[in-house]
């Protein structure tokens, strides 16, 4: 069987690789420490998920993001099927309300995170955001 042919042509076609998010690095939440330190600070909760949000106050611009489903939610299937909607949700929403120099952890709820209609998701996620940086 022979590989497909690549188009002669690269007008007009954008490559699925590039990020939705330009202006804003984004960075992942890896050390129980952080998770632990964005715990201690402000949080708001929505019908969907929990939102922590810590200002790091370290001067780096970089929005960093944590997930996290407890057993509650469910066995590791649906665990992992709601972090992943939420790590969509978080893309598409931090880049543009995400401020900088910033740690956000979302914490998925049982049978909500992964039921609830994506664009409501993105709202609650908006939502949390706006009450957690009330003077943006």
């Amino acid at each position: 069987m022979k590989p497909p042919e690549a188009p002669s042509s690269d007008a007009g076609i954008v490559p699925p690789a590039v990020s939705s998010c330009p202006g804003v690095k984004m960075g992942v939440l890896r050390k129980r420490s952080d998770f632990l330190a964005a715990a201690r600070a402000r949080r708001q909760g929505t019908s969907s998920m929990m939102v922590q949000a810590r200002d790091r106050r370290d001067g780096d611009g970089m929005v960093r993001v944590g997930f996290t489903c407890s057993k509650k939610v469910g066995n590791a299937v649906a665990r992992n099927r709601a972090k992943r909607r939420l790590r969509a949700a978080a893309h598409e929403v931090l880049s543009k309300c995400g401020q900088k120099g910033w740690d956000y952890v979302l914490i998925g709820r049982a049978d909500v995170t992964a039921e609830r209609p994506f664009e409501a998701l993105k709202g609650d996620l908006v939502y949390a955001l706006k009450k957690l940086h009330p003077a943006s």
